[in-house]
């Protein structure tokens, strides 16, 4: 140990090793005598004997380093972290008793990369709900005042507002019920359904709903499952919405007078149904996006198409709530194929 207070510099060091957050104690220097395993998790690069600056160069950093050490008391800085990822956190920084021009440091970490990114997302919803509420909103106001005036008294332009009317109502209408869908699966996150419902007879029954749709657009749907159920621990309602979500957007955005393949798996631990379709695919970038609320790879399309932007975050939501995962397999030209893979319910109530 190279700490200058004797005395103390055992029973700190012991401390800084045995507390769970991040912490390291640095000598008068700003060499490092004491690592909590939090902090080698964090920083492995770092170890006992090697000055923090080697590892940590933030110039912000350094100096109120320099500043407590020298000065005393304490400081709080937040530090973002770029590579690997990005990672934000908020670094208290306090002095020990030492030599009085220059004393020993303890630093503490706490991650805020989390809360950050909640944030981020609470105020990106927000303004994106806004946003997509405001635009029919605005459509419908405008067409009133139109009605109330100019168009009081033409039958045609009536006619046709109230139909353009009620498309962006029911517009309006949709993603208050995708909200409010989300909602409730997300409230209901830390509670695994645990009722037997067939993957199988779910994806038979959406085939059957969605047939028109398909026909409309030319597509043709393909089912292949097995002859037996295929049963999973699960919320009915909600697979069912999983479905509906995964087929309608194979039929909206997959080739016109296409193919659409969806296939249940049955396994001895694990259960699938996967939705592929023959239209243009999705670049590699947008992929691990797919997911976010809101997030489109082509804005106007989707819209054209009547989509909320939230089928996919509720379909996610839903595999993570049934302790499942989704994969998104695509290339430009290739199609895409989404699979939802869950746990069997036999499996599911295996003892561990």
């Amino acid at each position: 140990m190279n700490l200058s207070f004797d005395p103390q510099a055992r029973p700190v060091a012991d401390l800084v090793e045995a507390m769970g957050a991040a912490a390291v104690l640095l000598d008068a220097q700003g060499v490092a005598q004491a690592l909590s395993p939090a902090m080698r998790a964090l920083m492995s690069g770092l170890d006992t004997g090697k000055p923090l600056t080697l590892v940590l160069r933030d110039p912000d950093l350094i100096e109120a380093i320099g500043e407590v050490s020298r000065g005393g008391g304490r400081r709080v800085i937040e530090f973002i972290e770029r590579v690997p990822v990005e990672r934000t956190f908020r670094i208290h920084i306090a002095a020990l008793p030492g030599a009085d021009w220059r004393r020993p440091v303890l630093l503490t970490f706490e991650d805020l990369s989390e809360q950050r990114s909640t944030e981020r997302m609470r105020v990106d919803f927000v303004a994106n709900a806004s946003h997509e509420l405001r635009t029919p909103l605005a459509s419908l106001l405008g067409f009133v005042e139109t009605l109330q005036g100019p168009a009081r008294n033409d039958a045609g332009a009536r006619d046709r507002f109230l139909t353009i009317m009620r498309e962006q109502g029911l517009r309006m209408a949709r993603l208050v019920d995708d909200l409010l869908s989300l909602s409730r699966i997300e409230l209901r996150a830390h509670l695994a359904p645990d009722t037997p419902v067939d993957l199988a007879g779910i994806s038979r029954e959406i085939v059957d709903s969605l047939a028109l749709m398909a026909r409309e657009r030319k597509v043709t749907l393909k089912l292949a499952t097995p002859p037996a159920p295929v049963r999973v621990p699960g919320d009915r309602d909600e697979l069912l919405r999983l479905m509906e979500n995964l087929v309608e957007n194979a039929i909206k955005y997959g080739r016109e007078g296409g193919e659409v393949d969806i296939d249940v798996q049955d396994g001895p631990a694990e259960a699938s149904v996967s939705v592929h379709d023959d239209g243009p695919g999705i670049a590699p970038e947008h992929l691990p996006r797919l997911t976010e609320r809101f997030y489109r790879v082509d804005t106007a399309a989707s819209r054209e198409a009547g989509g909320t932007g939230l089928g996919l975050a509720i379909v996610k939501h839903i595999v993570l709530r049934h302790r499942g995962r989704l994969t998104i397999e695509s290339a430009p030209g290739e199609g895409a194929t989404f699979r939802a893979v869950l746990p069997r319910f036999d499996a599911a109530r295996a003892p561990s």
